[in-house]
């Protein structure tokens, strides 16, 4: 996992953490700012410096960050508003939909997400202002994941939010977006999440 925290977070919010924590609040960080907009300058800049743990560096998480790493550097934000926003936003919708409920229904605003808020508000969470979108956006969920971790919510906790909210579908978008015709960086991106994702689900289902 990488080392690196998000770019548009302070870098030592999740110092206080056990390191292996730390990695997992990075991966969900650096997944949320890449899939909630198009990058700028200073996010792919902060990109081609991920690299994984020196005991990952045979596995398949090690190589999707090198592969991001390297898309990266050879990307500008110029290009890549373009590609994500005939990925995401189009004209109507673009290529892919990027919610849970979505995924799992085949619709909007359906009953996943009214199970997502309800989880939300347990937790104490609450729409943003001026946020208009469903919350179950592959990047809310992975922004609300980095946070159940850096407060360091019990695992059953994580466990509960991941399986229920994105372990379920987010394996299947981050593969769609692999094979997506409009996706050129965002492959490296998917590559990455898809990695991860099942990582994680591997991770959760171990610990008590």
């Amino acid at each position: 996992m990488p080392h690196q925290q998000t770019a548009s977070s302070d870098p030592s919010s999740h110092a206080a953490l056990a390191e292996e924590q730390a990695r997992r609040a990075g991966t969900y960080s650096i997944l949320a700012a890449l899939l909630r907009a198009s990058p700028g300058a200073e996010l792919l800049e902060f990109t081609t410096r991920l690299e994984a743990d020196a005991a990952e560096q045979k596995s398949e998480l090690a190589l999707a960050l090198t592969m991001l790493s390297l898309a990266a550097r050879h990307s500008n934000p110029e290009e890549l508003r373009d590609e994500f926003h005939a990925l995401f936003i189009g004209l109507g919708r673009g290529e892919l939909v990027p919610f849970g409920s979505w995924y799992q229904t085949g619709f909007l605003m359906e009953k996943p997400l009214g199970l997502l808020r309800e989880d939300l508000a347990r937790l104490g969470f609450e729409r943003a202002a001026g946020v208009h979108e469903p919350e179950d956006h592959i990047a809310a969920l992975c922004e609300v994941m980095a946070m159940l971790i850096g407060e360091e919510l019990p695992i059953e906790g994580q466990r509960h939010f991941f399986n229920s909210h994105i372990g379920n579908w987010a394996e299947t978008f981050f593969s769609d977006l692999a094979t997506a015709r409009s996706a050129v960086f965002y492959k490296s991106v998917a590559r990455l999440g898809g990695a991860f994702m099942a990582l994680e689900s591997r991770y959760l289902s171990l610990l008590d």
